[in-house]
């Protein structure tokens, strides 16, 4: 059971940001390149957001080290930062032709989609590769330390042991993550006319992932942290809804194919004398 749960997190976390993303261009005609920019944005604040992390965590030092919730104040507020940011700058200056909430639907799934599938889809696929490849194997014989050894198998019996249905909630949780995403994408589009929208979406992501660190920090259940996040997945959904443009925008082109065109108006021929003479008479038929 947990080795099809697993395989169904696999297939979800690389499958369903394609699916969605198939799902806007034949919806809203939205070109792929999209994904892409956005895909592309989130690998540019990542080179960014990493380093950041690193220079200052070595400011900081170890002698004083912070507190559990300050780290991961930090932490939220330089993911913020960065992915908030860079969605602005690709918007400012790269993507200068896009200011469609449509058009932000699906870079946003680009941005939140890439997340899911390489930083979780290939981290969730090598593991179980290795672990299946692991699995039953006499690693006595292997020649190892004897603490390598012990680590290995504690890590074995960890993974295997592990509840089927916590694959399915880190499932959830990328659903629940995209959506904030895509929110995000929303939100930041409006900053390109009224920056104070900037600063509520990087406020809005520093609170997530801060809060999210927080539960785990003070060992709050699995269901805890997801609900944190899936709180914020509404709020991202929300904010889509609330940006939603109205009329002939919010639906996009038409797709055609399923309605007829309207039959042309037929014209009248010029009625001549004598049938005028007859309507005439006919009408009076009727009169006082």
């Amino acid at each position: 059971m947990l080795t099809l749960a697993l395989i169904i997190e696999l297939v979800f976390v690389v499958g369903f940001p394609l699916a969605l993303g198939a799902w806007l261009q034949r919806r809203f005609r939205v070109s792929w390149l999209l994904f892409v920019a956005g895909a592309v944005t989130f690998g540019l604040s990542q080179a960014v957001h990493l380093p950041l992390n690193e220079v200052l965590f070595a400011l900081i030092g170890k002698p004083n080290p912070l507190p559990g919730w300050a780290t991961a104040l930090v932490l939220g507020l330089t993911a913020g930062l960065c992915e908030e940011t860079a969605r602005y700058v690709a918007y400012r200056w790269a993507l200068r032709d896009l200011r469609a909430w449509r058009e932000a639907l699906m870079f946003g799934v680009g941005h939140g989609g890439i997340e899911a599938m390489v930083l979780v889809g290939l981290v969730v696929g090598a593991t179980l590769l290795n672990m299946a490849a692991l699995k039953g194997a006499d690693l006595e014989t292997w020649g190892l330390p004897a603490g390598q050894v012990a680590q290995l198998q504690w890590q074995l019996d960890a993974y295997w042991g592990q509840e089927w249905s916590t694959p399915l909630l880190a499932a959830v949780e990328r659903l629940f993550a995209m959506t904030f995403h895509v929110g995000m994408a929303v939100l930041v589009l409006q900053a390109v006319k009224k920056k104070r929208y900037l600063v509520l979406g990087i406020g809005l992501h520093a609170a997530v992932n801060a809060l999210a660190l927080i539960t785990v920090q003070r060992g709050w259940s699995l269901i805890a942290t997801e609900g944190v996040i899936g709180f914020f997945g509404l709020v991202g959904l929300g904010i889509v809804w609330v940006f939603r443009p109205k009329g002939d925008e919010a639906v996009g082109e038409p797709q055609g194919g399923d309605a007829l065109p309207p039959l042309p108006a037929l014209s009248r021929r010029a009625l001549t004398a004598e049938e005028r003479l007859r309507e005439q008479i006919e009408k009076s038929k009727y009169e006082g």
